[in-house]
């Protein structure tokens, strides 16, 4: 799962399954040993002791306590502070990597990054700035764009080996393609609207006018090792086919060609269109693309939308966005001191198995990436993005003061999760007993439809 945190700050993390030998702080009082029967009532030997119980330390987040005054790594009465220089802008950004909460274990690979750390293409037109594995090497299945448009400005047409999905941000924007039967598609789309390109259609984005100078919009790829700089430009095609080829292919005089570019373009400035979507798109013999690239997400309730009292999920995958194959979204609202529950996808814990877990913190322009049932991805609205690795755990928590917003971004064609409080209301009892030691009246409260999103106060 690939996210992206928009307008609030985040915590993602992951913990270690309660009563397992991987949580760092294990009692060694005798009172703290659980144990098992035996499985033979007759000969039942005396029981023995499996692992402790798990602490029942709180982690409460040290935002809040860092954003004045020098983070420091003291938990409690462990740790000491630092002798030696400290960046403390971005200790403040990341307290549970400087103090983290007693539940991280092990090794887990960077599930977070900023595109403010990106290098970023300025041209005449607008900017980009990417994310791919160069910059998150567990993030294989997807990469992330960010780019901006002025009015008028184009991204040049283009092609690429990956499929494209683009989420609008702010402003609005042009996009055309054109199909391998020769389908035309042209459609304006506005904040929170979507568009996909299948890998190998040449398609391009114009920045309009209408309600901002221009538009800023995220782009996913499905596939880690993407590059925005190695796309195919139709520039840079036509600066290397010789004029005399190109005078035979378009059936005219050498000298049409006298005055295009010798190299790429890949971001130019333009006229803001002024025809409607109907008066400048060409007719084509062919008819327009029957699978609109473009889907309307802003003005749509879509599948599965639920909303509780700890926010809202909107979903968006082939099942309404039927050309959308290889990515499904889910576009996330969680209120104050709200959790995205624990699921198989903003204070962020990824568990990876083995006693493996750590927790991540994010605010906006952060990306994060962690494992769930499928990859996804996922943003808060300040360019924060991570990855989540298909099948790791995690869960999202708004410890911000206000309403947090973000997308789950998945490498599939339908979205789809694996809810823990469910897995464990629909198992036998008795399986999850001897498991975990809960009681009858925590089980009896377990919830067989999924929460999603847990409010504050529902605990």
């Amino acid at each position: 799962m690939w996210f992206i945190s928009v307008l609030a700050l985040a915590a993602y993390a992951s913990a270690a399954p309660a009563g397992t030998a991987s949580t760092a702080i294990i009692s060694s009082t005798s009172t703290s040993v659980s144990t098992i029967p035996s499985s033979t009532a007759a000969t039942a030997a005396v029981p023995s002791p499996t692992v402790a119980y798990a602490s029942d330390d709180l982690n409460d987040s040290l935002w809040n306590q860092y954003q004045s005054g020098t983070p420091e790594p003291i938990i409690g009465s462990t740790g000491a502070n630092i002798l030696g220089p400290q960046n403390v802008p971005l200790e403040r950004e990341s307290p549970d990597f400087m103090a983290p909460p007693t539940t991280d274990s092990g090794s887990v690979e960077n599930v977070k990054w900023s595109f403010s750390l990106s290098h970023n293409r300025v041209q005449d037109g607008g900017w980009a700035r990417q994310q791919n594995e160069n910059d998150m090497p567990i993030a294989t299945t997807m990469a992330g764009v960010n780019m901006r448009l002025n009015a008028g400005g184009i991204r040049e047409m283009h092609w690429h080996l990956t499929a494209e999905w683009g989420y609008t941000m702010a402003g609005s924007c042009r996009v055309n393609a054109v199909d391998q039967l020769g389908r035309n598609y042209l459609a304006d789309v506005y904040p929170g609207d979507l568009w996909y390109f299948p890998r190998g259609i040449p398609h391009s984005i114009q920045g309009l006018n209408d309600t901002a100078d221009g538009c800023e919009f995220l782009l996913v790829l499905d596939d880690g090792s993407f590059s925005e700089d190695s796309t195919f430009l139709l520039t840079d095609w036509m600066a290397h086919v010789p004029k005399e080829v190109l005078a035979k292919n378009f059936r005219v005089n050498a000298s049409a060609f006298d005055h295009i570019p010798d190299r790429q373009l890949w971001m130019l400035p333009s006229a803001v269109p002024t025809q409607s979507v109907a008066e400048a798109n060409p007719s084509s013999p062919a008819g327009i693309a029957p699978l609109p690239f473009t889907f309307a997400a802003s003005k749509t309730d879509c599948r599965a939308t639920s909303q509780t009292t700890g926010g809202t999920v909107k979903i968006v995958d082939s099942r309404t966005f039927n050309i959308s194959q290889t990515i499904a979204l889910g576009e996330v609202t969680v209120v104050p001191g709200g959790i995205r529950e624990l699921h198989g996808s903003a204070r962020v814990t990824v568990f990876a198995s083995s006693g493996n877990a750590r927790t991540f913190d994010y605010q906006a322009g952060d990306v994060g990436a962690w494992t769930g049932k499928q990859d996804e991805f996922e943003r808060t609205h300040t360019y924060i993005s991570g990855y989540v690795p298909p099948s790791f755990g995690h869960y999202v928590e708004n410890i911000g003061n206000t309403t947090l917003k973000y997308l789950e971004i998945f490498n599939t064609n339908v979205y789809e999760d694996i809810s823990l409080n469910q897995w464990l209301a629909l198992t036998p009892p008795d399986m999850v007993k001897a498991h975990l030691q809960l009681s009858d009246e925590t089980i009896s409260q377990l919830q067989k439809v999924k929460p999603v999103i847990v409010g504050p106060g529902e605990w």
